[in-house]
């Protein structure tokens, strides 16, 4: 496959991203929208990356990448997810930081480097924000066990193993509340009201609204 622009590579990471779990196909006025352009800009690209054999497109119904396509998205998310590994353990920045940097990051296309930087992080499988790392095949350790907080029960005991929404904004909120990957938490209450949901974490008690909780992914410990 020949050397992709940054553009194209920012593509295909967003379809990738965007079909994940139960959607197929992304339409190009919703490609329009998480690419921030104007949806005629999209449909020139993605003609572009379908003549390359990376998306399969399909007039008024929209696209999906090929297994060649998901192949080199899934190349850009490994350096991204890695390089936000580095910024945070080995840079100290926070995790509300790295991803616009990361971002620039993951346009290196030095595959060496790219390995070295695995092997130095000791090969982790998750980056800061809980997401998995693809491993240099491509493949991706899920976690099946995952849940959003506000799908757990009154007296649930659970850890926090990521978050559903990398929005700076958002994070800087969890740091304001001590919450991060691998806080500890407890359901003490749910509120039908607001569906907000009452947390202890050792001494403290927290309330979060639907909205907050339903961007906190956990493991449910047992009981």
């Amino acid at each position: 496959m020949e050397d992709l622009s940054h553009s194209e590579e920012n593509y295909l990471k967003a379809i990738y991203n965007t079909t994940q779990g139960e959607i197929e196909t992304v339409s190009t006025n919703e490609l329009a929208d998480k690419m921030n352009t104007k949806a005629s800009s999209i449909t020139d690209m993605v003609k572009k990356l379908s003549d390359k054999k990376l998306v399969k497109y399909k007039k008024y119904k929209g696209c999906s990448l090929t297994p060649e396509g998901e192949k080199s998205a899934l190349k850009v998310i490994r350096k991204h997810r890695l390089w936000e590994v580095f910024l945070v353990d080995k840079l100290g920045f926070g995790w509300d930081e790295v991803h616009v940097i990361a971002e620039q990051l993951e346009h290196i296309r030095s595959v060496k480097l790219t390995e070295k930087l695995d092997e130095f992080l000791e090969f982790p499988k998750y980056d800061p924000h809980g997401d998995p790392i693809p491993d240099r095949d491509g493949n991706l350790e899920l976690r099946t066990k995952m849940v959003q907080l506000n799908e757990l029960e009154v007296a649930d005991v659970a850890v926090v193993i990521g978050v559903a929404d990398g929005n700076p904004s958002f994070l800087q909120y969890l740091d304001q509340n001590k919450i991060q990957l691998g806080t500890e938490l407890k359901v003490l209450d749910l509120f039908d009201f607001d569906e907000s949901v009452r947390i202890g974490m050792g001494e403290r008690e927290l309330n979060l609204s639907k909205t907050a909780a339903s961007k906190i992914c956990v493991e449910r410990l047992e009981k």
